[in-house]
């Protein structure tokens, strides 16, 4: 069994911060890569950012030297710090892993970056 739980959404203005949780109910995190998505009203759920097991990191390039993932395998958590907000960052955020060969996703959680 696997789940993820995405916290920390919410209503910002444009250059404002936020900060995204995800905790994982996972076997072996510290092995696992995990990512965050996002899907804004009416287009395809995207890539924003991913993490390894070595805490490799990898970013989309429209967030590239704004956003910020991070895991702290202790607590099973990753993390994505989103700086600089901009309007077309509103989306539903989604974390992700893999677990026996399937995609597991989180509910998701809604950031609206107004301007």
């Amino acid at each position: 069994q696997a789940q993820l739980l995405e916290s920390g959404g919410g209503l910002v203005q444009a250059g404002e911060s936020l900060r995204l949780s995800c905790v994982a109910a996972i076997s072996r995190f510290t092995s696992r890569d995990m990512a965050w998505y996002r899907q804004a009203p009416g287009n395809q759920r995207e890539f924003v950012a991913s993490i390894d097991g070595n805490s490799k990191t990898n970013y989309a390039e429209s967030v590239k030297g704004r956003f910020t993932i991070s895991r702290d395998n202790a607590e099973k958590t990753v993390s994505l710090l989103m700086a600089n907000l901009k309007p077309e960052d509103t989306a539903v955020y989604y974390c992700n892993t893999k677990f026996m060969r399937e995609d597991v996703w989180g509910q998701g959680t809604q950031v609206t970056v107004s301007s």
